[in-house]
């Protein structure tokens, strides 16, 4: 087991930056995952930190060893690809034990470590099919089988459930996070995926245009984004620009958010947003004053079509009317016109059924927004151009 900090790593393609001054640190036995859109850098990352790539600039440690030019057989990584790349010609076993016999293991030694290994990525007695004859979520379990087996420092996984259907991914992920759990790896995980990240990670690095963007638990990354990058790529989101016109500090009392959740450093300012003539109440993380023009954003799903006892319940309350309705099954899409301009609104249950098209008005009423200044909300769009795939 091993740590793994990153200072500053920073990659070069000619005049594209593809990666700019990178820090992490990841703890020992931690799993992270980087997540982005293809283009933003997670993957180059990976391979600096497997040693692939050299980078132009920065370090990469693993405990207290710099590894930044070792090559890749010195650092004792396990990296899992996108493909499973398996030896066709070898058996399951042979496949698994490779490593081991590469490192001239004793045969008894790496029949007994091939078991186990089978035996932990539920594979017992495949050890003498073919790659041929197994499913790609075997041979994906196979491929992470052969990793394990070598006892590696540290578990690099480059989108390694892409290539696979749907129902498959969802087992999978589920099981790479089971065996990493097992075996206290550090790991560190890249895919564009959100349900993979959100499903299986520790912690997980937002990434954009080859820097980071925001690092944090699940429910940071999804309730208090601090960019808009973030909020705009994370999920669904409501955009609402305005202008910041009256600004109050968080009392201790208010430390907790509506969500439940402390508000910890990202909940710093209560503030007012004028928009379209509405006045909306939210928190920003950022430093703000009033008359800065802001971008708002609020979650569909934290908008609730209101029944006329529930208003007070509410610190902000719309009227709108409901221009389309999109069902979905487990939920239907609203798209409420609001001070001219679209919102959508999740609803599900009963509301799903009862709420159509000809329904005509409806009130709507949400808690906080969460504020960005709109400069970080304009960079949401930017990306490196000609940048490095993923």
């Amino acid at each position: 087991m091993s740590t793994v900090r990153l200072a500053s790593i920073t990659k070069h393609f000619g005049a594209t930056i593809a990666v700019h001054e990178f820090d992490l640190d990841v703890a020992d036995g931690e799993f992270v995952t980087l997540l982005g859109p293809s283009g933003c850098g997670k993957t180059t990352t990976l391979r600096m930190i497997a040693g692939l790539v050299e980078p132009t600039g920065g370090r990469v440690w693993f405990d207290d060893q710099d590894v930044t030019f070792l090559p890749p057989r010195a650092r004792n990584i396990g990296f899992v690809f996108q493909t499973p790349a398996l030896f066709p010609h070898l058996s399951v076993a042979d496949n698994v034990g490779f490593g081991l016999s590469v490192k001239g293991s004793k045969k008894p030694a790496i029949a007994a470590r091939v078991e186990e290994m089978l035996a932990m990525v539920d594979l017992t007695g495949y050890g003498a099919r073919m790659p041929a004859q197994l499913s790609g979520g075997q041979q994906q379990r196979v491929a992470l089988a052969r990793v394990l087996a070598t006892d590696p420092r540290v578990l690099l996984f480059d989108e390694p459930l892409s290539a696979l259907d749907k129902n498959l991914r969802e087992s999978l992920k589920f099981a790479i996070r089971a065996l990493q759990r097992r075996t206290a790896k550090t790991a560190i995980y890249v895919t564009h995926d959100q349900s993979e990240a959100f499903a299986i990670s520790d912690r997980i690095v937002v990434m954009n245009a080859g820097r980071v963007e925001q690092i944090g638990s699940q429910t940071d990354i999804y309730l208090r984004p601090r960019t808009g990058f973030v909020a705009e790529f994370i999920g669904a989101n409501n955009a609402l620009r305005g202008i910041v016109s009256a600004i109050e500090p968080v009392t201790a009392a208010d430390a907790t958010g509506s969500d439940g959740l402390d508000g910890g450093p990202s909940a710093q300012h209560r503030l007012s947003v004028t928009s379209d003539g509405l006045t909306l109440h939210g928190r920003s993380s950022s430093a703000v004053a009033v008359g800065d023009a802001v971008v708002a954003y609020l979650r569909p799903e934290d908008l609730v079509v209101l029944d006329d006892d529930q208003v007070g319940d509410f610190r902000n309350v719309v009227d709108g009317e409901i221009e389309r309705v999109i069902f979905e099954g487990p939920t239907a899409q609203l798209r409420v016109r609001v001070a001219d301009r679209e919102m959508r609104v999740d609803v599900g249950g009963s509301q799903r059924l009862t709420l159509s098209e000809g329904h005509g008005r409806v009130r709507l009423g949400f808690n906080d927004l969460n504020v960005v200044p709109a400069e970080a909300a304009a960079a949401a769009s930017g990306t490196a151009a000609g940048a490095e795939p993923a």
